[in-house]
């Protein structure tokens, strides 16, 4: 009888590992296992959407919204055709044109819905439907692919999604965390740059130069500096590069240094705060402020120094920590040095804090 019985278990063990090893049997239940996995995490993507569609509506309902459902439907929706690459020639123009309009575009959409409301408060809606907007990109990609592995019983495409889940949902958590701090106009990890510039100058009269972009002048030591930054406190990068090079030619080009602070991400094992200094302009534009602080540069012979100060993508977004807004003084010493040993007496130099001034003014 026991014989019998082992005997049983070993055909059916022989049969198992026949099917396994000869047939797809074993295939087709990886893919079952890995499918429902990543069905458990697109559900958990989707509570993430959802609460963040919640959250704009509401957001947009308090602001007078006449159809806060429609204004978040079309406005996540809403979409950038890049312009062609495949020939360069004023592909920055081109680029600063369209991203101009999308601006305008979605800026209108809410001034009809909303009516009349302050930058700043303008500001930070677009920041929260932007973020919706990131959201719901992550969701659909997630489930296009995961719909599209299971019609065709691809494998190899559910095996890459499955191993591209866990960062997927780390940055979309990070989105998520996100809302709270431009709802509430809280300064974020990004705003590094801003909070330096306004550490520099913090009781200095701001004038506007370009659309909400500011410099403040103040002196160091004897050298003449202009502070550039974002118009806050609503959620805005502004326009650096242009207000730089408005700046320069406005000094006919008798500038000594430009000096870019910015936020930078780290890598893993990194320390969040730790201070990093380059050349170059420091700033994570598409590329039409960027490359007008490299052409203006160039054109004057200006030295661009830059600083930045690690964070992870997490702490970018999110509520600044107490290690990022240390690591802004230890910036301020630094930038003061750097005036005071690089930049001849009586001499010009301009310092921009580059990222979002939400909350800091």
């Amino acid at each position: 009888m026991d014989g019998d019985i082992q005997g049983i278990i070993s055909t059916l063990l022989f049969l198992t590992l026949f099917l396994m090893m000869f047939t797809n049997v074993g295939q087709k239940l990886q893919l079952m296992f890995m499918t429902a996995n990543l069905r458990s995490k697109l559900a958990i993507l989707e509570r993430m959407l959802n609460d963040s569609l919640a959250r704009a509506e509401k957001v947009l309902s308090i602001a007078g919204s006449k159809n806060p459902k429609r204004t978040v439907k079309r406005l996540t929706e809403f979409f950038v055709v890049e312009p062609v690459s495949i020939e360069p020639t004023d592909i920055i123009r081109r680029l600063a044109h369209i991203l101009e309009t999308r601006r305008g575009n979605i800026r209108r959409i809410l001034i009809e819905d909303l009516g009349e409301k302050s930058k700043h408060e303008l500001n930070n809606i677009e920041v929260i439907l932007e973020v919706s907007a990131a959201l719901n990109y992550l969701y659909k990609f997630v489930r296009h692919y995961l719909l599209l592995g299971e019609k065709t019983s691809n494998l190899i495409l559910i095996m890459q999604l499955a191993y591209l889940m866990p960062y997927i949902l780390r940055i979309a958590d990070a989105y998520h965390k996100s809302l709270d701090a431009f709802e509430k106009g809280i300064p974020i990890g990004d705003g590094l740059g801003p909070l330096v510039a306004f550490k520099l100058a913090p009781t200095s009269p701001r004038h506007e130069i370009v659309e909400e972009t500011v410099y403040s002048i103040i002196e160091v030591d004897g050298r003449i500096v202009y502070v550039v930054k974002a118009e806050g406190p609503g959620a805005t990068v502004g326009k650096p590069g242009e207000a730089i090079e408005k700046i320069v030619e406005k000094e006919k080009g008798n500038v000594s240094r430009i000096i870019t602070v910015d936020a930078a991400l780290k890598m893993e094992g990194e320390e969040t705060g730790a201070i990093a200094e380059g050349v170059g302009a420091a700033i994570g534009d598409p590329g039409p402020e960027k490359i007008r602080i490299e052409r203006i540069a160039t054109k004057y012979n200006i030295p661009v120094d830059a600083i930045v100060v690690k964070m992870s993508a997490e702490e970018a977004i999110q509520a600044m920590t107490k290690k990022i807004v240390e690591a802004a003084d230890n910036v301020v010493e630094y930038v003061k040095e750097i005036i005071k040993t690089r930049v001849p007496k009586g001499g010009k130099v301009i310092v921009a804090g580059i990222g979002n001034t939400v909350g800091i003014v």
